[in-house]
């Protein structure tokens, strides 16, 4: 590892590293495991938002989950 690297280089690495194992251990489980993803990853993007003050994307992932589950709970 590059000795110039700084702290925040290394952690950014190891998370993104982290984060490519968990999507191909995921995808490896099918379906299930690629929608864990995908909720996963929407939760992350809604508190973001949040954190800088932008509620709509919560308003918008429990509006998508309501229809989902209206539809398919028939």
């Amino acid at each position: 590892m590059d000795q110039a690297q700084t702290r925040a280089e290394r952690r950014a690495l190891n998370q993104r590293r982290h984060a490519e194992q968990r999507q191909q251990a995921q995808q490896d489980r099918g379906p299930r495991g690629v929608a864990e993803l995908w909720w996963d990853q929407a939760r992350a993007i809604a508190r973001a938002r949040a954190e800088g003050g932008d509620e709509t994307a919560w308003n918008d992932l429990a509006t998508t989950l309501a229809n989902y589950c209206d539809r398919y709970s028939r």
